[in-house]
């Protein structure tokens, strides 16, 4: 009892002496890692300061004047920039990280936390044959495991896999439709609707970040204003957002802008408007109008935000250029009724239309601003890089009826890309202070399979193209604001603890790039290029990325969002 006695003394005295003399005790420490002469941008958005930072475990440890302390692992920034890890606040690498957990394509560009879940996530999952089906169609092998049903499990899946960067993800309302409804044009029956409010709930005490939606493709497009509100309010219990891809970014967008202003309103959440843009020309003068709404509601004491892709297109499924009642039942009787005379028809005429009540991607882009990037049958991959007005002149046929066909032929397996947007709306957007980033894609590696498929640029550039072109080449940012979108804003939004900032005590998810040769060099004819300039990387403490190269290492954890609760402990019973 008395060397008991005797230690607790001791420790408390050694407390005491750490919060008196925390610094000289840092200088005299052993760490992990020590990143020293570095230009630390902390994410915060003031200005850069020379320094050191230590890690020790998964934490940082120390920041200053290290120069007395000694590390396992020295790294010499001298003439680089240290910031926090950034965040890709919209990922569609959730397939690409199963098949390989490097994340190459954006752990070369800094980003440590990948945020899944634009409408459709990766669970909950109906326990049926159809639903693993589905699930491995998706995941493009037939022979894939699926031990998970919901979205937790898939995120702990991934965790015990090993992969590189962080994982966190929002629940999807389209997965949750999907899961009570199916693919039918309806609303929900009062049972349907509750059991979508205890899977949102289930998912909130998991861990999900809060509810996704992605609304102009069905079933999404079916679900009401009033179903969502229903679901953001269970997210709102848990402090969680609502974030979507919203009805419309063209002819209709103010009045969606109006919709998630709406939802978040009535629902009591923060919301997020996936990639703003103005798609269309005839709608790229309307970015101040949106700009003043969100800042009369965010004055309202809204917490309206934004993220973007650093490019003048989007990317989606060719399906997309079809009205969305054409896919009312799933894809079968999409392509039922692509193959009927008078079906058909209709489709091609509704595509013809400058349409107000659905968003019309195609007429927006028109032929020549629509690329194929990708196609899931090997026999087509021949029109891959090629646009529809140079196929349809190839075979000879209308655009529109070419578009069927080809969606017909590849059983509706086409990815294409829409030029829709400028770049003085691109510019434009990034400066406005409540705005973060996101790719919009996966986290892929140039070689094998993926060399086979195109790809949009944003894959592999749209996190670098934002330091290197918007910062250092047209200064169109600061690169303090920048690294402060990357990083602390999106993290704050989300309500993520201890990530974002450089700030002793946080995780240690650390980048450090050549702010003079950070670049992206993806382009459109040419998209399988990794960006350059970003020369290591730390997440969770452990260096995946050392001199540009990816050391194999796998720390990335689960981050789950405000409303997690361990198993067992749930909101009602707190």
């Amino acid at each position: 009892m008395l060397k008991k006695s005797r230690r607790i003394l001791f420790l408390a005295s050694l407390a005491s002496c750490l919060v008196l003399f925390g610094t000289a005790f840092a200088a005299a420490a052993n760490y992990d890692v020590i990143i020293r002469h570095g230009m630390l941008v902390d994410g915060s958005g003031q200005p850069g300061v020379r320094g050191d930072i230590a890690i020790e475990g998964d934490r940082i440890a120390a920041i200053g004047d290290l120069s007395s302390a000694e590390a396992t692992q020295e790294v010499d920034a001298k003439g680089l920039v240290v910031a926090p890890g950034f965040v890709n606040m919209l990922s569609w690498a959730v397939d690409s990280l199963v098949d390989d957990g490097r994340g190459l394509s954006d752990i070369t560009q800094g980003v440590t936390l990948e945020v899944f879940g634009e409408g459709w996530s990766m669970g909950p999952l109906a326990d049926t044959p159809a639903t693993r089906a589905m699930m491995k169609e998706f995941l493009d092998d037939d022979t894939a495991e699926i031990p998970w049903t919901t979205l937790g499990e898939y995120l702990e899946f991934l965790e015990n896999r090993g992969v590189s960067p962080n994982v966190a993800s929002f629940v999807g309302a389209t997965t949750l439709r999907i899961h009570e409804i199916g693919f039918d044009d309806r609303p929900p029956t009062p049972a349907e609707l509750d059991n979508m409010r205890a899977l949102t709930r289930e998912a909130m005490e998991e861990g999900a970040m809060g509810l996704g939606s992605s609304l102009i493709y069905p079933p999404a497009f079916f679900a009401s204003t009033d179903e969502l509100i229903e679901l953001a309010k269970v997210v709102g219990e848990y402090g969680g957002m609502y974030i979507s891809h919203m009805r419309s970014e063209g002819n209709q967008i103010e009045k969606s802008v109006q919709e998630l202003i709406t939802i978040a309103r009535e629902g009591k959440v923060g919301a997020e408007i996936y990639h703003l843009k103005m798609a269309g020309k005839q709608n790229w003068g309307k970015l101040p109008a949106v700009v003043k709404m969100i800042e009369s509601a965010r004055a309202e004491g809204l917490n309206i935000t934004t993220d973007m892709y650093t490019y003048i297109a989007g990317g989606t499924g060719l399906a997309a250029s079809f009205p969305p009642w054409a896919s009312d039942g799933g894809q079968e009787a999409l392509l039922n009724r692509l193959k009927d005379p008078e079906t058909r028809a209709q489709i091609i005429a509704a595509m013809r239309t400058n349409a107000d009540d659905w968003e019309n991607l195609y007429y927006g882009a028109g032929p020549d601003g629509v690329l194929l990037s990708s196609i899931g049958t090997e026999s087509m991959s021949g029109y891959i890089g090629k646009t529809v007005a140079e196929i349809a002149k190839e075979r000879g046929t209308d655009p529109e009826d070419t578009v069927v066909e080809l969606v017909i032929d590849s059983d509706n397996s086409i990815g294409a890309l829409y030029f829709l947007m400028n770049e003085d709306n691109v510019r434009a957007q990034m400066k406005l202070p409540w705005m973060s980033f996101g790719s919009d894609a996966g986290a892929v590696a140039p070689e094998g399979k993926v060399l086979e498929q195109g790809a949009h640029p944003r894959t592999y550039g749209n996190f670098a193209r934002v330091l290197g072109r918007y910062v250092r080449d047209e200064k169109v940012l600061t690169l303090e604001d920048a690294i402060y979108k990357l990083s602390a804003l999106p993290t704050s939004n989300l309500k993520v603890r201890d990530r974002g900032l450089l700030k002793t005590g946080y995780f240690a998810d650390i980048v450090v790039f050549d702010p003079e040769t950070i670049s992206d060099h993806a382009t459109f004819e040419k998209p399988h290029q990794l960006s350059t300039g970003m020369v290591h990387v730390f997440i969770n403490g452990d260096q995946v990325l050392k001199d540009g190269k990816h050391t194999g290492a796998t720390p990335g954890r689960f981050v789950r969002g405000p409303g997690y609760r361990p198993a067992g402990v749930s909101l009602q019973k707190r």
